[in-house]
């Protein structure tokens, strides 16, 4: 059973795609975001080393913000001083700057001249955010069911649009062993095999995943929809039975409950009632909600009903940082982002989940990303 640090933060409850959480304060979007009178001091030390793959995200940025879905979005976006034309005009100044700048330094002293910012109120209306990480994961899969290759993952079913609310439950769906689903309503939509059922569990709780299959070719998928039902993360749901303590949840120790009690996955994964279905994404990048490509490090995903999408944005924060000896230490870091992305757990103004890329490296780094900070976006100023 290989999965090796995934993402810690499914278990508590916290992945990107669905994940019931603590309710947020009530929270419009009117006042989740408040102008500051200076914008933040903030030098980002690896700007200029990430510059190429900065102005990538900028581009997917301002090639979102040229859509009719960007249009339709900030129509409705009701942040006095918060427009489309203000985002893409910011988005194509920073860009200039971060092409000519000569040092972070230099870089930060133009931001803070011709750049105002606006901050996000966070959870508690003092500015407090929680980080989390996320990635895109790389699994073993199989076009036909063998064997050896038994738990599929569903492309949407043809006839789903007609389903009638509440849709079935995880449950009800795939059954307690999750092998029933030739069965019911899902009989005729598998995309892909996997041989591992919590691994299969994983990629629906992550949204997307690159596949190595067994043909000798690769195949990415990335979220067709979802049923309407809520969701329960596996971790909360053993600490909730007494099988794990609080302060004993993390990866390992969950991953170790189900090695020695295999019998567990029949109860708690169908506790989370949501279900996920996936499309062929014939080899894209992985793609944000705006349905353009996140950037490893330099893409966020934020409650979109709350925040600008496609914006320039600051996170201050503490995040893993490779070492000299290629190894993780938490460091204090400012970091220029791209909003690019959402989720179902990321609800409200105190939440952020960062694209930390694609394969182990980067589920390393998502997992140990646990931490509150600050969220400003950096507009031109008017």
């Amino acid at each position: 059973m290989k999965r090796s640090l995934i993402l810690s933060l499914i278990f508590l409850g916290v992945p990107t795609i669905s994940v019931a959480q603590p309710k947020p304060i009530t929270t419009s979007v009117h006042s989740a975001l408040k102008p500051i009178a200076n914008s933040p001091t903030a030098i980002d030390d690896q700007i200029l080393r990430d510059r190429r793959s900065m102005i990538r995200a900028i581009d997917h940025s301002l090639q979102y913000l040229q859509t009719e879905k960007a249009v339709q979005a900030y129509q409705k976006y009701p942040v006095k001083g918060v427009t489309r034309d203000r985002v893409i005009r910011s988005l194509q100044r920073f860009r200039q700057l971060l092409t000519t700048a000569r040092s972070e330094a230099a870089l930060s002293n133009a931001i803070a001249r011709e750049f105002v910012a606006y901050q996000s109120i966070g959870k508690d209306n003092k500015g407090t955010v929680s980080f989390t990480g996320y990635f895109e994961p790389v699994h073993t899969a199989s076009r036909t069911q063998t064997a050896e290759y038994r738990y599929p993952l569903y492309a949407l079913p043809a006839q789903f649009s007609q389903w009638k609310k509440p849709h079935p439950t995880r449950l009800e769906l795939e059954g307690a062993d999750g092998l029933q689903a030739s069965k019911g309503k899902l009989r005729g939509s598998e995309l892909v095999w996997m041989r591992d059922r919590l691994e299969a569990f994983l990629v629906q709780v992550q949204g997307s995943a690159r596949l190595n299959l067994t043909d000798g070719t690769t195949m990415t998928i990335g979220v067709a929809g979802l049923t309407d039902q809520p969701y329960s993360g596996i971790g909360r749901e053993l600490v909730k039975d007494g099988k794990l303590k609080l302060a004993d949840l993390n990866l390992p120790n969950v991953l170790k409950h189900f090695q020695a009690n295999p019998k567990d996955l029949n109860i708690y994964l169908p506790r989370n009632r949501r279900f996920v279905f996936f499309r062929n994404t014939f080899g894209a990048a992985a793609l944000g909600s705006l349905g353009v490509p996140v950037t490893a490090d330099r893409s966020i995903a934020t409650d979109k009903s709350l925040m600008p999408p496609g914006a320039l944005a600051l996170i201050q924060t503490q995040l893993p940082i490779l070492n000299a000896q290629k190894q993780f230490e938490q460091r204090s870091v400012n970091r220029y982002v791209l909003d690019q992305d959402t989720g179902g757990a990321i609800i409200g103004a105190g939440r952020v989940d960062i694209f930390t890329g694609t394969g182990t490296q980067a589920g390393n780094e998502a997992g140990l990303i646990n931490a509150t900070g600050q969220l400003y976006y950096l507009l031109l100023r008017n």
